[in-house]
């Protein structure tokens, strides 16, 4: 299997082109999570990052996260498969670093 490169980002953050609009990151398949894997009741895991066992519980144990993570790994293991995934939420600091690190 050839290396592939993993990256998360938060779209609030993304540089804009000339014309406003949002330029992602580089990558053959960028998955955004903005609108899924959200739960608004994990409170305590604000402070912390997609490193942190404890954020990538609560993204884990959100209804969609070990599906959606089966879905790229196969797509990763496609024999003609990616080079570059980008997982992407809102801020980019916990359900797409947290998919990031666990994927």
């Amino acid at each position: 299997m050839r290396p592939i490169r993993l990256t998360s980002f938060g779209h609030l953050h993304l540089p804009t082109g000339p014309d406003g609009s949002p330029i992602p990151p580089v990558a053959d398949r960028i998955e955004d999570v903005r609108d899924r894997l959200r739960d608004p009741a994990a409170r305590d895991i604000l402070d912390l990052g997609g490193l942190d066992p404890r954020v990538q519980g609560v993204v884990l144990a959100t209804p969609g996260a070990r599906e959606l993570l089966a879905n790229l790994a196969d797509y990763a293991d496609l024999p003609a498969g990616p080079s570059r995934i980008a997982i992407g939420c809102a801020g980019g600091r916990h359900r797409a670093s947290g998919l990031t690190e666990l994927l």
